[in-house]
């Protein structure tokens, strides 16, 4: 484990090392039954996976969100990404997202388990946020997979907000899209393999930061 400690806003000015995230080649978009079943079959042999969903914004007043429009999950080495309006059958994701044998690791699930069940019919199996684990007793806000990697790596992960903020319900995602989804969900699970090989405990005092 990393010595360095920040909060968010000392990360912002600290130069650190980028942390290394996935190639393009490590990512999978699952668009048709034959890459559903081969992700059903490499995320189900997992003990834990990384799990992300991504959300076209709401920019008007009063505006409803329709997202998720992508769920993203990975293991170790890949990522599979499945887009909800891809007319593959969405019972595998069901089936992966229902399992409690694979424990689902990630950042700010807040409402993730409702938006799930509510557009997809989806119920949330064995979830870990990770992002409540850290911040540990006395915090108010939310560890953030930044900070978390500044403390676990001594490393700094870099996140486009213009990538963040936009179309995730385009039928055609750009490369800039696949690789942030993708290692949004990835980073989860590589912080939850170093929380552990740090003990499993909480965050000191002074390490928290905001769900980024």
């Amino acid at each position: 484990m990393s010595d360095v400690v920040l909060s968010r806003a000392q990360l912002a000015a600290a130069e650190l090392p980028a942390y290394p995230s996935l190639t393009l080649a490590q990512v999978v978009l699952v668009d048709s039954a034959a890459r559903a079943i081969e992700a059903q079959a490499a995320l189900m042999a997992s003990d834990a996976i990384g799990f992300d969903t991504e959300s076209k914004p709401t920019f008007r007043k009063g505006e409803v969100s329709t997202g998720p429009h992508l769920v993203q999950l990975a293991t170790d080495d890949h990522a599979w990404l499945f887009p909800v309006s891809s007319r593959v059958d969405r019972s595998i994701l069901q089936a992966i997202l229902e399992s409690p044998a694979v424990l689902k690791i990630g950042f700010g699930l807040g409402n993730d388990r409702s938006a799930l069940k509510s557009r997809l019919g989806i119920e949330l199996a064995n979830v870990l946020d990770l992002g409540e684990v850290l911040r540990g007793p006395g915090h108010r806000g939310t560890v953030g997979a930044k900070v978390a990697v500044a403390h676990f790596f001594g490393q700094k992960l870099q996140k486009s907000k213009k990538t963040g903020t936009s179309n995730w319900a385009s039928p055609q995602l750009n490369e800039r899209q696949l690789l942030y989804a993708a290692n949004d969900a990835h980073v989860a699970l590589q912080l939850y393999r170093a929380w552990l090989r740090a003990g499993g405990k909480n965050a000191p005092d002074n390490f928290f930061g905001e769900n980024t």
